[in-house]
Parts: C-alpha cells; structure tokens; sequence
C-alpha cells in the first residue's frame, strides 16, 4: 500500500481551528455557560410548535429557495427579495462572501480582535489576511482599517457590535469611513448582536446598504432569536452580491426545521422584544457590578460583557469555572462573558469579586 498521502491545498495548512465555547461541566458545581453568547431563553412563543410539527417532513428537502423566509424578510426590512441570501448562520453567509469576492493574491480586512471565524475563512479561501488592531478602547480603528486599503483590497468586515468587546462604531465615523473605501470592494457589516443595541448612535447597516452597491449586512437567528442550534442566517444585498451569495451556497443548507422556525420568531416580534429588554437590564447590571468592583469594563452593545486581562485570563477563567460558570477566554488576552440568567449573573459577579481579592 502507498504511504503518500492525497495532496490538500496548501492554504490549509496552520489553519487556526475555531474553538467553540465549552459546555457547563457536568458533575461539578450548579454550572452555567456564559461562553457562547446563546440566548438564556427557551424559544419564542409558536416556535416549538412550529417545528414539532415541520419535524415529521424531515424525510423530504427543505425549499432551497427558502421561498416563504425570503418573502418574510423582504416585507420586515423592505427591500426585494433578490438582495437577500439566507445560509447556515450568519458565519456560513460570510464564508460565501469570501468565497464569492477573495482568492490566492486577494487581502480581507478585519479588525482584530474580532470574531474568529474571519482568519479561518479568509484563509480556506487561500486570500490574505490583513488585521488591523483595535484601538486602547477595544473599538474598530475605521482610520486605520481605511489606510490599510491596496489595490489587493476585496473585502472588509466590520463587525459592529464586535465580538468579543462588544464595543460599537457610530454611525458618523462609518459613514466617513465607507466614503473612504473604493467603490469595488465589499464592505459586510456583520450585525449579528443588532438587537441588543441601545445607543442611538449606532446605525442600522441597512440604512447604508440602500445606496452603497458595495455594503452587506449580516444577520443571525442563532443570538436574540434563540435558534442557534437551528443554524440560520441571512445578508442584505444589492443584486450582484446577493446573487453571488445564491451561487455559492451549500444547496439545502437551511433546513426546513430553520426556515419555518425563523418565520414563527419573525412573527414573535413581541416577545422578542420583551426578551432582549429584559436581557439588556441583565447586562446593565453585570456591567454595573463589575465597575463598582474596581474592573474596566468597555461599553457593550451586545449580550456579554468582555474583560482585558493579559495574562491573568486564564485564571480568570478557572475562577469562575470553580464557582459554577464557564466562560470563554482568549489566552493572553481577556475573557468574553455572556449574559445569561440572573443566577448565572450573580455566581459569575461573585466569582469577579473573589478574583479580585485573591489576584
């Protein structure tokens, strides 16, 4: 038997694997997961109904097409029909751009640090990447992303509010910056956490996506909707984009069992509402609490809260872990906490306490 091996794209090599939030451990104390940045909720009223009964059909594809999702998004956001692309999460949708705009020789722009998925698909498309730090703030550079622009340029990300720091840009500096980008290269808004945003001076990507031909916004069902194990997301584009999106799709990617549920919670919009208030009182006070406990705490527009910790982030993290909640750490660097459940709240307040006075 030969011992040479196929032969894998070269790009592939050193790919950084995406590491997912770890589960609540089991057998040790009452745990919760704040790692995930999930919605503590069960589903929207209507939506477990909904997918009991789609679940007797799953012998059959789903529409590819996502007919009756598309429709219902076209009428919530008015726009055609045609600017919208759906995909396996918003991370899947933006594995499709890359794909669809960036190759060997191309560059994508990303902050850093962003969301993680970035350098992995940008790589696995074989283009380059180009991170350009946050400022001491933890908030996007737009400057410096700007002046990071070459002919090489495909695609930028702007991930707002940006995961991990839940930091936002506004709408002034965007619009400055997205007057600064060339007109041929794609600018993706990435809005996954727009439903916990209360500054008022944070746009709405939409609003210039209408006449910017090279702007994208990214959604999620995964984080307020509470469908992330569902895995459905969906971009906002003019024709081309979107189009290209469509072309480069995984065909039956969102299953039924997503789509229907995603027009039930579209149609929960109530309750949607009260959810995420609710969160967003939740995440008044962790921030609150960790500031009265001396902590620098950035300001957060999303559902979790991120503290810069350097080296003592791993720690940090066993702390809390001890007392009963996991968190996500990035070693060296800082922790992303999600806010879930009050309970959950307090443990992980008291455990940022005791690492206070112990550290």
């Amino acid at each position: 038997m030969s011992e040479t091996s196929p032969k894998l794209r070269a790009e592939l090599e050193g790919i950084p694997t995406y590491k997912p939030g770890r589960p609540a451990a089991a057998g040790g104390p009452v745990a919760y997961k704040l790692s995930s940045n999930e919605n503590p909720y069960p589903p929207l009223p209507g939506v477990l109904e909904t997918v009991t009964a789609a679940a007797g059909a799953f012998n059959r594809y789903p529409d590819m097409a996502c007919t009756e999702l598309m429709s219902e998004l076209a009428e919530r956001f008015a726009v055609p029909v045609s600017h919208i692309a759906t995909g396996t999460g918003s991370v899947g949708v933006a594995q499709q751009l890359v794909q669809s705009t960036s190759g060997p020789g191309d560059e994508v722009i990303y902050a850093w640090r962003s969301f993680e998925a970035y350098p992995i698909i940008t790589q696995v498309s074989g283009a380059t990447s180009v991170k350009v730090p946050l400022t001491p703030g933890d908030v996007h550079d737009l400057d410096a992303m700007a002046d990071a622009i070459t002919d090489r340029t495909r695609l930028i990300f702007v991930c707002n509010p940006n995961n991990p720091t839940g930091t936002a840009v506004r709408g002034a500096e965007l619009e400055r910056f997205l007057d600064r980008v060339p007109s041929d290269v794609l600018v993706v808004l990435d809005e996954a956490y727009k439903e916990f945003v209360r500054d008022i001076e944070v746009p709405d990507g939409v609003t210039f996506y209408r006449d910017r031909p090279n702007v994208c916004v990214l959604r999620t069902f995964s984080k307020a909707y509470g469908l992330a194990g569902l895995r459905v997301g969906f971009a906002i584009a003019h024709e081309p984009v979107a189009a290209a999106l469509r072309k480069t799709a995984v065909p039956f990617g969102v299953s039924q069992l997503a789509q229907d549920a995603a027009v039930a919670s579209l149609r929960a919009e109530d309750a949607l509402l009260g959810r995420v208030g609710s969160l967003v009182m939740e995440r008044a006070r962790v921030v609150d609490g960790l500031r009265g406990q001396g902590w620098t705490v950035p300001d957060t527009q999303a559902n979790f809260v991120w503290l810069r910790l350097g080296e003592r982030t791993v720690d940090f993290a066993a702390v809390c872990e001890r007392a009963g909640v996991v968190i996500r750490p990035f070693p060296g660097e800082g922790v992303r906490v999600t806010v879930g459940e009050a309970e959950a709240n307090d443990i992980f307040l008291k455990a940022a306490e005791m690492f206070r006075e112990e550290f």
